[in-house]
């Protein structure tokens, strides 16, 4: 499980640009990872959580065994006060055989003690290391999402010259200038047909006046 957990920071620390290389989606990655460090961190609190009730029982034995040759020892004492050699020795005999317990239990639970201490070390690098690549992990995920973004906007700058949207907005702007020049083209027409146009009705207004001032001279025989 350990060499496992140290496996995982490995790949998580140095082998990111293989996992781009292969077309692996970097952000998910990073996440399992994360989750499969999770798991380890789990079963290793339980481990270290079995080990430390395994330590609790044999002390309490280990306790239960010495108070039990404490005790024999003051029987002994208290029945030879009373004359009573045979229970002395009887009490004696099995505070030896608790002693011989006792030690036993000592020892394992001495080693118990040192089994404890060592796997709680380990999972407290395991967290301390856990942390390191929760940090590592977010600042990759961050450089990963933008370095996609930019690809992204690259290849969208690069083929904005030919896509049909652009070529799309080129015809309509063409089409405007072409309605733009009708326009024009139409304005001068009507200007044009309207002087012409008044310059007859002046012709005509003019010719009028000159008529009737002809026929009025004619009156007044003044011509």
């Amino acid at each position: 499980m350990f060499k496992f957990f140290k496996r995982v920071k490995t790949v998580v620390g140095s082998e990111l640009n293989a996992m781009l290389d292969k077309a692996e989606d970097p952000v998910k990655m990073l996440d399992q990872f994360m989750r499969d460090m999770e798991r380890d961190i789990r079963e290793a609190e339980s481990a270290v959580a079995k080990q430390i009730a395994n330590e609790k029982m044999l002390k309490r034995k280990y306790d239960d065994a010495q108070a039990i040759v404490d005790k024999r020892q003051t029987q002994a004492e208290r029945a030879i006060e009373a004359g009573d050699e045979d229970l002395a020795r009887r009490a004696l005999e099995d505070k030896k055989n608790y002693e011989q317990q006792a030690t036993l239990l000592k020892e394992s639970w001495d080693v118990a003690v040192k089994d404890s201490t060592s796997l709680r070390t380990k999972l407290d690098e395991m967290k301390a290391e856990y942390q390191d690549m929760k940090i590592k992990k977010d600042t990759l995920k961050a450089r990963a999402e933008s370095a996609k973004t930019r690809t992204k906007m690259n290849r969208t700058m690069s083929s904005i010259g030919n896509d049909e949207a652009k070529q799309g907005f080129e015809r309509m702007e063409e089409k405007v200038f072409r309605y733009e020049a009708e326009a024009e083209t139409s304005e001068d027409l009507s200007y044009q047909t309207r002087s012409l146009d008044d310059e007859f009705d002046k012709l005509e207004k003019s010719s009028g006046v000159d008529d009737e001032l002809a026929a009025l001279k004619k009156k007044l025989g003044k011509e």
